[in-house]
């Protein structure tokens, strides 16, 4: 008997030491950017500005870390408004039908250096859900007046036909690859 309290007190320390942390995006460090190919000469680069994404982590490491993002599709931004308002039709993203995209991490990886891991989810766009996987370059963390933040880069390219996101079939004017970069800051809850 006295073996198994030994036991339930050491696995409840253990547990204990392995705490979640709890992180929420930081909009005003952060940004969610894409560009695509267009006419096959050049990029088109832009972003989404309202956005919300949590994570939770055990410990500083990303090791178990879990992501969850919601963006509000509305928010595009191409520094272009006739461009903008055609993307939010139905010819693109259809935000009257479909006004978010997410994303939710299923697992993430190290990748054998410190600040490299793979991130895998699945990401839904126009109600459509494919598993991803993005590069991440881990920042690290910082203590300031403003309190702990983590920071991070992910990268990975989607072809949006595989989300109904079809305009332009032969890929002519609008290239299929979309090439996605957040830079974020996540600030300790």
């Amino acid at each position: 008997m006295k073996n198994i309290i030994t036991l339930v007190a050491v696995l409840l320390l253990s547990v204990s030491s392995f705490a979640q942390i709890q992180w929420k995006v930081d909009p005003y460090h952060s940004s969610l950017n894409f560009s695509i190919e267009h006419s096959g000469i050049s990029m088109v680069n832009g972003k989404f500005m309202d956005y919300t994404g949590n994570l939770t982590t055990n410990g500083d490491a990303l090791t178990d870390a879990n992501f969850d993002f919601t963006v509000k599709i509305e928010s595009i931004n191409t520094n272009v408004d006739k461009r903008d308002n055609h993307l939010k039709s139905a010819d693109f993203f259809d935000v009257e039908k479909y006004p978010e995209m997410t994303f939710k991490s299923t697992k993430i990886l190290a990748t054998g250096k410190s600040d490299k891991y793979l991130l895998y989810g699945e990401l839904t766009i126009k109600g459509v859900t494919k598993d991803v996987i993005f590069d991440v370059h881990y920042g690290g963390t910082i203590k300031n007046d403003q309190g702990e933040k983590l920071g991070l880069k992910a990268e990975t390219t989607i072809n949006r036909f595989d989300y109904n996101v079809d305009y332009d079939p032969t890929g002519a004017a609008v290239g299929k690859e979309v090439n996605i970069v957040a830079h974020l800051q996540f600030a300790k809850q």
